[in-house]
């Protein structure tokens, strides 16, 4: 008889993942279940499953349960890999925590969540959550990236945080609009483990009332196109901002298909932090039979 796994599906800015409560680390999942669960005809749906479990019953949660992280954000893509981080998943999990009682983020409070790229911080935000993504690191060497609908391939700006990206400025959105990203981007040289690729166009002007806009769209590995992606978000505005220079805000607005996320910058005792804000909304909750 097949088993019957409760789930909640949630999505950030139409970046969707289904949910499936594991306190105690009991629930093992294969790739090719995650896949169906993720498969949008024949399984529930999504870019990802998020399945939320005590950091001290996963061997990869142990150092986040010492830090004093209680739940793990143990995050697969939707083609059942492990991923390090996700940004619009870690405000969906701190959603469904909230919501469901496993946890309590007061205002003013925060909540430290694990994942594979280390503990994170959330807090409440003005619509939302903001989820502290930590130090991030600008890559060295320049990526060419191949795209169908781009004439020539473009160089792209490697960006860490907690998980790779490459970023790829556009002139106009009718360049963006003309991507077809139903194929997958080529990487030269591609990275050993993959990327995410975000390709970007900036404002005009760049930035008002002191905050950088730019428009984004986003392949995400073991995924393909998505409405958002939180940590390419913060990477776009990054790479952004790091092409722009000095004198470039620490406050950026990134406009994806889903709607709209907020990013800042602020410095810390360990180095530039990145900060991701933003919406998660639950959507249905059921049960599903397991193959």
């Amino acid at each position: 008889m097949p088993q019957t796994l409760p789930f909640s599906k949630g999505h950030g800015t139409g970046n969707d993942f289904v949910i499936v409560a594991d306190p105690d680390g009991a629930i093992d999942l294969s790739d090719d279940q995650v896949a169906v669960l993720c498969d949008r005809r024949f399984g529930i749906g999504g870019d990802g499953i998020l399945r939320v479990v005590r950091s001290a019953c996963l061997p990869v949660g142990r150092e986040a349960a010492e830090s004093g992280a209680e739940w793990f954000m143990d995050y697969r893509n939707a083609d059942g890999s492990v991923a390090e981080m996700c940004g619009n998943g870690m405000r969906v999990f701190t959603r469904y925590l909230v919501d469901t009682g496993f946890a309590d983020l007061p205002e003013g409070g925060h909540l430290d969540i694990g994942t594979r790229a280390g503990v994170k911080r959330v807090t409440r935000s003005d619509d939302g959550f903001e989820v502290d993504l930590g130090v991030w690191r600008a890559e060295e060497g320049d990526v060419l990236v191949r795209a169908r609908g781009i004439d020539v391939a473009r160089p792209g700006q490697g960006i860490d945080v907690g998980n790779p990206h490459v970023v790829v400025a556009l002139p106009t959105h009718l360049e963006l609009d003309g991507l077809d990203l139903t194929v997958q981007p080529i990487l030269e040289p591609a990275p050993r483990h993959g990327a995410n690729i975000e390709f970007v166009v900036p404002a005009d002007p760049l930035v008002r009332g002191g905050v950088g806009a730019i428009t984004m769209r986003v392949f995400e590995r073991g995924v393909g196109e998505t409405l958002s992606c939180g940590t390419g978000v913060a990477a776009a505005a990054l790479a952004v901002r790091l092409w722009a220079g000095k004198a470039a805000p620490d406050h950026w607005r990134v406009d994806v298909p889903g709607g709209t996320l907020g990013v800042r910058v602020r410095q810390a005792d360990d180095g530039e932090h990145v900060l991701l804000s933003g919406p998660a909304t639950l959507v249905f909750s059921g049960e599903v039979a397991l193959a």
